[in-house]
């Protein structure tokens, strides 16, 4: 089982085929993806990678953790695992109806 890495401060030109191939440099990357905003497309400055074992994992963060990549210095450690999310649904309106959010609409 590989081990996933945090990459953080990534430039906003880094793309998953350039992260992945500078990681490669450690091992076998199984996957590579820059986290980027569901609206505009644009990186978030950070990603993951996931490396096929955890000796060539702690060999990229020793080795890439400070190290300049695309003009900046890239913060990598352990990725922590996804907190659980507030799964509440949506609307912003209490889904009772109406305009005013008050139900006081028709029904």
């Amino acid at each position: 089982m590989g081990k996933k890495l945090y990459v953080g401060n990534l430039s906003f030109q880094t793309t998953d085929s350039t992260l992945m191939d500078a990681f490669s440099q450690f091992g076998t990357v199984e996957s590579a993806r820059v986290v980027t905003d569901r609206d505009s497309g644009r990186s978030k400055g950070f990603g993951f990678v996931e490396m096929s074992s955890d000796q060539e994992a702690e060999k990229a963060i020793q080795e890439m953790d400070g190290a300049d990549f695309d003009g900046r210095n890239i913060k990598v450690n352990e990725a922590r695992p996804m907190a659980p999310r507030d799964n509440r649904g949506g609307g912003g309106r209490g889904g009772r109806g109406g305009r005013d959010g008050g139900g006081r609409g028709r029904y």
